[in-house]
């Protein structure tokens, strides 16, 4: 028989490695460039455990679970963690003020060109500063990225975007009625909670498709995917903010307009990179939003998952605080121009027969 293709071969066929190292070999020189980075601005680099009583509570992301077995027989539930952002903000409680974290987390159901079970999460958190702030930060590290991968574009499929030009500011309310012609804030009550009528009506108007039983959330994601997400990040980078109160449960709202919150998307090329918060640190606050983030998941899931109690007791002990979350492996992919996310994975998961 002969050999598979390369296209078709597994990545560790020897067939496939002078494909796969040099993007390999610009994924750890990004890397050592960003430590660099954060280091000499006076961060700490921390490594948040996997393993946690919750792995967020976030509606539409999905965990792995397992469980920890005791000596004497008994087991206790645990999860991967989506994110390390529940363990960094108890570090900031502690007393840590600029720390990050090349984070390995895990998110079932998501696999493809831009998805993978297991990634690497790179997380950054500024205590007492700005969230503002962590937009100069994405600027400078998609410039650091391409500068340490030797090119002078980012690229993914047939776009392209200039890492070293000034990002373009736009706000979900500007984009919404540039791109879809909707007035996203007159479907927002004063208190920020959505209006799922008002929203629903006025993108059938915009041309498009509203299911009966849609919420206010599904409605807003799908103007986002179908005509706001496609036309960010050409040229230059997009910075996506002031995201609507109902779609940032773990951020400050804006002190301008409670309506909208202190939260921004980095994009690229089309691809969403990063997403940062002016971090909420009310606990009675958080944890009715993430209660209600619970719920919502088990009307749509059927299942939920433990709140972090430990977190939000942290809450009450950490300062006024800004973070952002940045898929490294994106990131890497933009950088070289890779097809696929596993392209520059050392050992993508093996995919279920």
């Amino acid at each position: 028989m002969s050999p598979a293709p390369p296209s078709l071969s597994p990545w560790w066929s020897p067939d496939r490695r002078a494909d796969r190292r040099p993007r390999l070999e610009a994924r750890g020189r990004i890397k050592r460039a960003i430590r660099d980075w954060f280091e000499a601005r006076g961060f700490t680099e921390v490594e948040a455990a996997a393993l946690q009583v919750s792995p967020g509570n976030e509606a539409h992301l999905h965990a792995f679970a397992t469980e920890a077995l005791s000596l004497q027989g008994g087991a206790s539930p645990l999860y991967l963690h989506t994110s390390p952002e529940f363990a960094c903000k108890k570090l900031l409680a502690s007393g840590e003020t600029r720390i990050f974290d090349f984070a390995r987390v895990f998110r079932n159901r998501e696999r493809g060109p831009l998805h993978h079970p297991e990634f690497t999460m790179l997380e950054w958190y500024r205590a007492g500063e700005d969230w503002k702030v962590l937009m100069d930060d994405c600027a400078a590290l998609l410039a650091l990225a391409a500068e340490a991968a030797g090119t002078t574009s980012l690229t993914w499929r047939d776009r392209t975007c200039d890492p070293f030009a000034e990002p373009q500011r736009l706000t979900l309310a500007q984009a919404f009625q540039d791109r879809a012609g909707i007035d996203l804030l007159a479907t927002l009550y004063p208190d920020g909670a959505g209006d799922g009528p008002a929203l629903s009506e006025a993108t059938r108007k915009a041309g498009i498709r509203v299911a009966p039983d849609d919420t206010w959330s599904d409605v807003f994601s799908r103007v986002l995917v179908e005509r706001i997400e496609p036309t960010l990040g050409d040229v230059r980078p997009t910075l996506l903010c002031e995201y609507p109160a109902p779609e940032a449960a773990l951020a400050r709202r804006c002190a301008h307009d409670p309506r909208v919150s202190e939260r921004f998307e980095l994009y690229a090329c089309g691809v969403e990179l990063a997403n940062a918060f002016g971090e909420l640190t009310d606990p009675a606050e958080q944890r009715r939003r993430l209660e209600a983030e619970m719920d919502e998941k088990a009307r749509i899931y059927g299942e939920r998952y433990p709140l972090d109690e430990d977190f939000l007791a942290a809450l009450a002990l950490m300062p006024q605080a800004s973070g952002a979350a940045l898929g490294f492996d994106r990131l890497v992919m933009l950088a070289t121009g890779a097809r696929t996310i596993e392209d520059v994975l050392w050992t993508p998961v093996t995919k279920a027969q």
